[in-house]
This record gives C-alpha cells, structure tokens and sequence, in this order.
C-alpha cells in the first residue's frame, strides 16, 4: 500500500532537492516506487481537456502524470534546476506541447485569473511554506478553480492524536536534525488540513491517512454554486 510509506521520505526529500539531478533516482529508492502510486490514485479525477495547475511542481512527477491523462498542466515551483529536469523529464514523455512550467511562487497565485482551472494539484509542496502561505494558498486555489473544480493534495501532516502525535516527533526528529545540518531547510507537517479546506470553502470528498497519520492523500471539490467576483 503506497500510504505506508516511511515517514523517512518527507524529510529526506529536502536533502535531495539541494542535488537535483538526483532528486528523481532518490525519490525511487527511498519510496521503493510506492509514491507513483499514491500519485496515480491522486489523479484519478483528471479528464482529458482537463486544465490543471500543479503548485511546486519540482520535478513534474505530478504534471507529467496529470498530462498523460490528458490534462493540459501549468507547473509552478521558485526552484529553476528543478524546472529544468521537469521541462526534460516532459519533453522526453512526449507530452511539451501539454505542459506549461513557470518559475513562480504560491505569492504569485493572486496573478492568476478566477475560475480558470478545473483542477489544482499540490504533491509534497503545502508542507514547505509557512502557516499563513498555506491559507493565501488555500483561498486563491479556491479562487481560481471553476464550480466544481479539484484539489488534489498529497502532503506530510500532522497527526492529530497525543499518542500519534508524540511517535510522529521522536520518529521525526532525528530526520529533521540531518535536514537542517545539511541543507539549512525543513519541512512543516501540514495541521488539520481537511478543516482548513473547509474554513476556506472547500467540499473535502476524500481523505486518507497512513497508519501513523503522518501522510495525507485528500480530494476537495470548489462547491458547484460558488462563484467569484
């Protein structure tokens, strides 16, 4: 099952980031593969004609998959390395013409027209930024999907249970230790994410949780009669 993965990944994502050019290699290794599955579960609301945006697209794992379905893909990430594995790893899927990569940040998501995606998509990218980007995030996302539209997120979280909670820390820790020495970054396990979604307008239709409640797998829906301005 993909959601058992180790919580290892979360942390240790960030010492790959500071070598790109191995990121993808050591996102196989340490996931055994199970990610691309989580991945592919996360898509299967995507249709073909479907235009999606993928927020801290890093690599395009997500964007390649979400055009394979037939998405059109605008990929967003602040890393341009990054980017250019992604541009790479979509020209050689065939799939260029279908996905558009920008260098941008979630501050710049306020430049985006309302109603224009009919499906946002965020993979490992919630739990780098900060509470109060998060909810920025959280409420242009609704701005910008159309009635109707899809966010697909699959994120570190932060268990809500003492007992998990304070096992999800000692496990963490040392992990976050060695990210921080290595690459001065870390990561911030998203909190009550299904709630913050609902605080901000969203319809959470599916939610799913490994068995420590360290990782989520969620589907939200922008409610067919909201409209923006």
């Amino acid at each position: 099952d993909g959601m058992e993965g180790p919580l290892t990944f979360f942390v240790l994502m960030k010492i790959l980031e500071s070598i790109p050019g191995r990121y993808d290699l050591g996102i196989r290794l340490l996931t055994l593969g199970r990610l691309e599955a989580v991945y592919d579960r996360l898509l299967l609301p995507i249709q073909p004609g479907m235009k999606a945006l993928d927020i801290g697209c890093g690599t395009g794992a997500l964007s390649v998959l979400a055009a394979r379905r037939g998405a059109w893909v605008k990929g967003m990430d602040i890393n341009p390395v990054m980017l250019e594995i992604a541009r790479q790893r979509g020209a050689d899927a065939g799939l260029e013409e279908k996905i558009t990569l920008l260098e941008m940040g979630v501050a710049e998501l306020d430049g985006e027209y309302p109603e224009s995606y009919d499906a946002v998509i965020a993979g490992l990218s919630f739990s780098e930024i900060s509470p109060d980007e998060l909810r920025f995030a959280l409420e242009h996302t609704r701005r910008i999907l159309k009635p109707g539209g899809y966010l697909l997120v699959a994120d570190e979280s932060r268990p809500s249970s003492i007992v998990l909670r304070m096992l999800f820390a000692v496990l963490r820790f040392p992990l976050a230790a060695v990210t921080w020495l290595l690459t001065k970054t870390t990561t911030h396990a998203v909190q009550e994410l299904p709630e913050k979604l609902t605080a901000v307008g969203f319809q959470v239709s599916d939610t799913q949780y490994n068995w420590l409640h360290s990782f989520i797998c969620l589907t939200a829906r922008k409610p067919e009669e909201q409209k923006e301005i």
